[in-house]
């Protein structure tokens, strides 16, 4: 199985960091986040990874070849000449992706303690487009789901905004905060319209009619999204003891 690597964001909330390194090398107990992700994929099997540059990416290249991978086969997908988000970023990479059953995607700046093998599993026992790993959590932005965990819409807590395609929300429905990992079948790619710049949030909205957008809950993991300064020390202290 493959998965591909998100690493190519600028990174601007890891400020002052990022001004002079991509956000996937900021240092977590003497590893970068790029590190720690490759490992980790490493402890359920997955040494063909796909990670995409952008910001400072000769730095990540660099380190890469230095490095030899950290033991895994790596590919790269280049987006120097523009960042293209998680949507863009997934065509760019297609044709690396396009003849596996199944592959994984994840953000570089999430560290988490999930057991992968079981969300590749709820992927390959209910079949579909996009499997998103989900957690009851405190959030500002939610996906909305069905009782089957069938994806429904999204909404922003803050602003008040909510995207439901099918234009009426059931009060049976729940919202859960995304993970930044997904399992994905390749027949997602022939059904995304988008080009250029774009998110994969929104491919899955526009897709989330069909019923092929399901969730796997996750809820209790140890899961954080390293995006700020002061969560670079807080992810140390969570992650001191975890064995990769």
């Amino acid at each position: 199985m493959k998965a591909l690597l998100l690493s190519a964001g600028l990174g601007t909330r890891l400020k002052p960091f990022t001004d002079h390194h991509p956000k996937a090398l900021a240092p977590v107990n003497g590893r970068s986040l790029l590190e720690w992700n490759i490992r980790n994929l490493q402890r359920f099997g997955i040494y063909d990874i796909v990670v995409n540059v952008h910001h400072f990416a000769q730095q990540i290249i660099d380190i890469l070849e230095a490095e030899n991978g950290f033991g895994s086969r790596i590919e790269i997908s280049d987006e120097s000449d523009a960042v293209l988000e998680t949507g863009g970023g997934l065509v760019k990479a297609a044709h690396f992706l396009a003849q596996e059953p199944e592959f994984l995607v994840m953000n570089v700046d999430i560290l988490t303690n999930t057991d992968i093998s079981k969300l590749i599993a709820r992927h390959k026992a209910h079949p579909c487009w996009a499997t998103l790993a989900i957690q009851q959590r405190k959030s500002s932005r939610y996906f909305i789901f069905d009782d089957q965990l069938v994806l429904k819409g999204w909404e922003n807590v803050q602003t008040g905004e909510e995207r439901i395609p099918s234009g009426k929300r059931i009060p049976s429905w729940s919202s859960y905060a995304f993970s930044g990992i997904h399992v994905i079948s390749p027949v997602l790619l022939q059904q995304i319209r988008q080009r250029g710049k774009f998110s994969l949030v929104d491919v899955y909205l526009d897709l989330c009619a069909s019923g092929q957008i399901r969730g796997w809950e996750h809820t209790g993991d140890l899961l954080i999204d390293v995006g700020k300064p002061e969560s670079l020390e807080k992810a140390g202290a969570l992650f001191a003891d975890i064995p990769f």
